[in-house]
């Protein structure tokens, strides 16, 4: 299975978490939140879709 792209920015997560929490963050965490957004996205697509909507809205979130 090929490599999934990331799709959060890490050095803004990463400074997020430092700044907020005086905390490190792992690398993994990069992967875990790409996987969340992944599936808040393919769930608001298919809202979306089932409105017959090619736009997706704040409100399919």
């Amino acid at each position: 299975m090929a490599e999934k792209e990331t799709l959060v920015v890490s050095s803004k997560v990463k400074n997020y978490i430092k700044s907020n929490g005086d905390l490190k963050c792992s690398a993994k965490v990069i992967d875990v939140l790409s996987d969340k957004i992944r599936e808040m996205c393919d769930s608001a697509i298919e809202k979306a879709k089932n409105d017959k909507r090619k736009t997706v809205q704040e409100k399919d979130f």
